[in-house]
C-alpha cells in the first residue's frame, strides 16, 4: 500500500466506526420499531422502520434489485479502495471522505446479503405530507462522505491548476521589448 500505516489510520477508522454504528442502529430498529413508528420531534423527526429492496431514495429495478445493487456495491468498492491506495499520505479530509463513503456502502452491502428483503431504514424527517425518503446511518455516511469527497476532489483540482499555470508561465519566454 502507497500510504502509510498512520495516514490511512483515519479511512479504516471512519470506515470501522460508521460500519459499527450502522449494523447497531439497524438491529435495534428491527428489534424496537417493527409494531409501531416513534415520534422523535413531532411529525418533523420519527423512527420507523423500512425494508428497502432498492438503492438510495427508493430506486428499484424490479425482481433483480438486491443483486443488481450488491454488484454495484462491490464494484463502487474497488473503485474507492484504488482512490484510498492513490491518497497521498497526510490528507486527512480525503482519507475521512473516503472512510464515510465506504462504511455506508459496507453496511448496505451487509444488509443486501443478509436480508431479501431489503436494507434497513428506519429514520423519517419531514413536514407533514412531505417527507424525505427514509434513510439510515449508512445512507448519511454516503451523503456527507460523497458531498466532502466532492469538495476534496475539485479542491485538487483547482491546485492543480495553479500548478499548471505556474510551471506554463515559468517556461514561457520572456517577450522581446
Amino acid at each position: 500500500m502507497k500510504n502509510s500505516a498512520g495516514s490511512s489510520r483515519s479511512f479504516w477508522i471512519v470506515l470501522g466506526v460508521v460500519v459499527v454504528l450502522d449494523v447497531w442502529t439497524k438491529w435495534l430498529a428491527v428489534r424496537h420499531l417493527s409494531r409501531i413508528p416513534r415520534a422523535i420531534l413531532g411529525n418533523l423527526l420519527t423512527l420507523q422502520l423500512v425494508y428497502n429492496p432498492g438503492a438510495a431514495f427508493g430506486i428499484n429495478v424490479g425482481a433483480y434489485s438486491r443483486w443488481v445493487f450488491l454488484v454495484l456495491a462491490v464494484v463502487a468498492l474497488v473503485v474507492l479502495g484504488s482512490m484510498v491506495r492513490t491518497t497521498k499520505p497526510g490528507d486527512y479530509a480525503r482519507f475521512i471522505a473516503l472512510g464515510l463513503v465506504c462504511g455506508g456502502a459496507v453496511g448496505n452491502l451487509i444488509d443486501r446479503v443478509r436480508n431479501a428483503r431489503g436494507v434497513v431504514d428506519f429514520i423519517d424527517v419531514g413536514i407533514g405530507s412531505h417527507r424525505w425518503p427514509t434513510f439510515n446511518v449508512a445512507d448519511m455516511a454516503v451523503s456527507v462522505g460523497a458531498v466532502l469527497l466532492a469538495c476534496v476532489l475539485w479542491m485538487e483540482g483547482r491546485e492543480a491548476e495553479r500548478e499548471q499555470r505556474a510551471t506554463s508561465a515559468a517556461g514561457a519566454p520572456e517577450a522581446a521589448p
